[in-house]
């Protein structure tokens, strides 16, 4: 009869430290704020061991030849980026309005465009690289408002901020499962937008290189890409050097082909995007685990 008073009592003290973080900061500017919670959480990834070793074991399966100190150095940036990128998704409403500082490219962007025209839904893939969310923040600004699928968190304060900040991003906001599936379908069939994050784990996925390295890889975002004729769009927001400014580039559509070879052409995609910038990419994932 303890299970839910302690479970409760897990998530209040779970939540205490980015609480504290978001509290300490709020009366700042919006790029102080985020850039303190950023380096509180690139000084969390690089002193506290269970979160450097899991990064580390991570890292070097992809690098194993890195010296120590370029992981270290790529283990505080990581948290330094991600920081960021969960303060600006949290305050996602505020975040929308810098568009300014979004800089846009890339020949996707234009196939969106012809998607929405004709009325078609579209689907844009991308993970957990720079600010995801900067994606769906331009496409919303040019009237192209686009849906999320999200995995919610257990923890219910970081679900509530969470849910709060994608969905502030545009709509609808999905969950994974069975029911998040048939609401997707729905939308996709009226024509709507829907932007999914393809670099976790999916149980029930087939193996696909990632990084160089089998990881089971859903194949749910081609399979409806070919069912119901949609544009598949890669799409990424990669951080500046300056940490404020993002270079969002919609890439081509991945022709049409069959959902394993779409597929493993995105894995191709994000991957030359991680070896470009490794400090960008989640690599706490856990991507490759069971596989």
């Amino acid at each position: 009869m303890f299970t839910r008073p302690l479970r409760n009592a897990w998530h209040h003290l779970r939540y205490i430290p980015l609480w504290s973080a978001l509290t300490m900061t709020r009366w700042r500017a919006f790029d102080l704020r985020a850039q303190a919670l950023g380096t509180a959480i690139g000084a969390t990834m690089r002193w506290f061991p269970p979160a450097r070793h899991r990064f580390d074991r991570e890292l070097r399966r992809v690098y194993p030849d890195m010296p120590r100190a370029e992981r270290m150095r790529l283990c505080r940036e990581m948290g330094r980026h991600m920081g960021r990128t969960l303060f600006e998704v949290y305050h996602n409403a505020e975040f929308q309005t810098r568009q300014e500082r979004f800089h846009v490219s890339g020949p996707g962007l234009a196939a969106l465009e012809a998607a929405r025209a004709a009325g078609k839904g579209a689907i844009i893939v991308s993970g957990h690289f720079g600010q995801w969310d900067a994606v769906r923040a331009v496409l919303k600004a040019r009237g192209m408002e686009t849906g999320a699928v999200y995995r919610p968190q257990t923890n219910r304060h970081y679900q509530r901020l969470l849910e709060t900040g994608v969905r502030a991003g545009g709509e609808p906001v999905l969950a994974t499962g069975r029911l998040g599936t048939s609401a997707l379908v729905r939308h996709l069939r009226k024509g709507g937008f829907a932007a999914i994050l393809l670099d976790e784990k999916f149980a029930e996925g087939v193996r696909l290189p990632f990084l160089g390295h089998p990881a089971l890889t859903s194949l749910a975002a081609a399979r409806l890409a070919l069912k119901y004729d949609l544009p598949m769009v890669p799409a990424y927001g990669t951080r500046a050097e300056n940490g404020a400014d993002v270079e969002v580039e919609f890439e081509a559509p991945i022709p049409h082909t069959d959902p394993e070879t779409m597929t493993r052409a995105f894995n191709d995609s994000i991957s030359a995007r991680i070896h470009a910038r490794p400090e960008q990419w989640y690599w706490m994932l856990r991507r490759w685990q069971g596989a």
